[in-house]
């Protein structure tokens, strides 16, 4: 319908001539009360030709007079907005085609036949999973399901370290602490023995330098086992991590695997897109208004911005064809991604016409300080997911499910993932453990719940054999009817925007509505004429539910 209003009010443009190029919105206005949409037509050519807001609404809305199929009226309000209502038919309609299209409600074709490439997650083996790690495989998931959601091929990777001081110093804190490299728990805590030590800057410090050399050229066969083990390990339980998230990559690309091919670029193209500098292999890129950074060190070794070429190269080796590239890091990468782009597009000059995006993150703060951790004393992935689980069994005692292992852990999910999404992505997060798992408003598990209240509600309606039907309508337009239409407007505009949170902002007013529809009408009642065409509402509603959660990357149990 949105863009139906925007051709009839192009159309007007040109008959009235002010031309085609006019750039005028068309939005939902903030209060329903005020129409369905609104449009900013009149204020927009005011100042171009001199006449009053007013005025030019005045000429639109007799132009536009009976011209748009479902539009019962059009009020000019306020400073000249034109303010469009919709026909009790078109609310109908909608609930029907919503309930038609089922799975599939909410897709948009904004990038149909095209294949997208993410990279996200991407965390430090050989020790538990970092916070920020996990905040990126949250966004990331995320906005792959919107670019799915518009239809495009997305193909997902994975780039974990598997090598280097991180490797070293939770090898060296192995053989000091003897711990298992088949325990997480103790893989934890090496790095971080090794991690002071390495930080103390004393003999030790040297040591880890001489275990990273010797695990890089695979010289010590002990501590070369202890590396495996402990990728092995870690491997493991980012994999069971993962499984909880509902994250599946297409491919893993170890830092082991990309030193060698990225050197190799960097050097063959010494003289041309890079130079050497004090002994090292330097890009210069205050040609192209960027900083210069190291490629190859003064000693030789590849940094990780030639890694990252030759990362590069690897993953378009495993997927050729693609459009656009997007890797999820922390915003504190977002300077360094601007000269690695800048040189991928110098090295693969076949690529440049394709997109390449760097997605920032941003930081998360608790509200009350650490959670209890028994990984190293630190705030990790898997403590603060573990504790999520915690209580939200704690809270889901008295659920209507016989799996109550698994609800805890859905619960949990929601609750984490909804409070990272709803806000805009490379804002900073302050994570509360109570208002997450609130059961609610504004938190995954009340769009859990709600969704679980709406099933409950069917459930009677079956019982009582009403079923679904838009026939017999009421005279009455609810207030939810104007705003479960929108869900699709709603993701198109959060994937061209790359902004899950907006999904996340509306999946709770919508459920907010809902409620306050549900505590004024019976769905499941007999003798109400109009039950078919509730039932029929409420399963439009539950399906929005759902399909929105599942673009957040968040499950919606039947029952709770």
């Amino acid at each position: 319908m949105k863009t139906v209003i925007e051709t009839a009010i192009n159309n007007i443009c040109t008959e009235l001539g002010f031309g085609e190029e006019v750039f005028f919105t068309v939005e939902h206005p903030s209060d329903l009360a005020h129409g369905d949409y609104a449009c900013n037509v009149a204020m927009v050519l005011s100042k171009r030709v001199g006449k009053s807001p007013i005025e030019i609404a005045e000429q639109f809305l007799s132009g536009l007079d009976g011209q748009i199929e479902y539009v019962e009226k059009i009020v000019i309000a306020g400073p000249g907005f034109l303010n469009f209502y919709l026909a009790r038919d078109f609310f109908a309609k909608e609930i029907d085609r919503i309930n038609s299209i089922g799975k599939d409600w909410g897709k948009n074709d904004s990038w149909v036949g095209k294949r997208v490439l993410f990279e996200y997650t991407s965390p430090n083996l050989f020790k538990p999973l970092h916070i920020g790690n996990l905040v990126g495989n949250i966004i990331g998931e995320s906005l792959s399901r919107l670019f799915e959601y518009g239809g495009a091929e997305v193909k997902r990777f994975n780039y974990p370290s598997d090598i280097g001081l991180t490797v070293a110093k939770g090898v060296w804190g192995l053989r000091k602490t003897g711990g298992n490299p088949s325990d997480i728990l103790a893989l934890g805590e090496a790095y971080r023995v090794g991690n002071e030590a390495y930080e103390a800057e004393a003999e030790e410090a040297e040591e880890i330098k001489s275990i990273n050399k010797a695990l890089y050229e695979n010289t010590d066969p002990e501590l070369t086992s202890l590396r495996e083990q402990g990728i092995a390990t870690s491997k493991a339980s980012l994999g069971d991590i993962l499984k909880k998230l509902g994250t599946s990559f297409d491919h893993e690309i170890c830092e082991s695997m990309v030193s060698e091919p990225g050197a190799k670029l960097v050097k063959a193209h010494n003289g041309d897109v890079f130079k050497e500098s004090d002994g090292a292999i330097v890009y210069e890129g205050d040609k192209v208004g960027l900083h210069t950074r190291v490629f190859i060190s003064s000693k030789g070794i590849p940094t990780y911005e030639a890694k990252d070429i030759g990362h590069f190269k690897l993953k378009n080796e495993l997927e050729p064809d693609w459009d656009l590239s997007v890797i999820v890091t922390g915003s504190e990468q977002t300077e360094y991604f601007k000269v690695v782009y800048a040189v991928i597009r110098e090295l693969f000059t076949e690529f440049k016409n394709r997109e390449l995006e760097h997605v920032p993150t941003g930081f998360l703060t608790l509200t009350t300080g650490k959670m209890s951790s028994r990984k190293g004393n630190v705030l990790t992935g898997e403590s603060l997911l573990e504790e999520m689980e915690v209580a939200a069994k704690e809270k889901s005692n008295n659920a209507r499910t016989g799996n109550l292992e698994e609800l805890a852990e859905e619960v949990a999910v929601a609750a984490l993932k909804y409070q990272i999404l709803k806000h805009g992505i490379g804002s900073n997060i302050i994570f509360d453990k109570e208002k997450a798992l609130s059961f609610e408003g504004d938190s995954g598990p009340y769009l859990q719940y709600t969704n679980a209240r709406i099933n409950s509600a069917l459930e009677k309606a079956k019982q009582n054999e009403i079923t679904g039907s838009i026939k017999d309508l009421p005279a009455e337009i609810y207030r939810i009817e104007k705003l479960v239409y929108q869900f699709a407007e709603v993701v198109e505009e959060a994937l061209a925007e790359r902004a899950p949170h907006k999904v996340a902002t509306f999946l709770t007013q919508l459920a907010s509505e809902f409620n306050s529809f549900y505590a004024q009408e019976k769905i499941a009642d007999k003798e109400d004429q109009s039950a078919p065409y509730k039932v029929a509402l409420a399963k439009a509603v539950s399906l929005t539910l759902i399909n929105g959660l599942w673009v957040l990357g968040i499950k919606a149990p039947e029952r709770m």
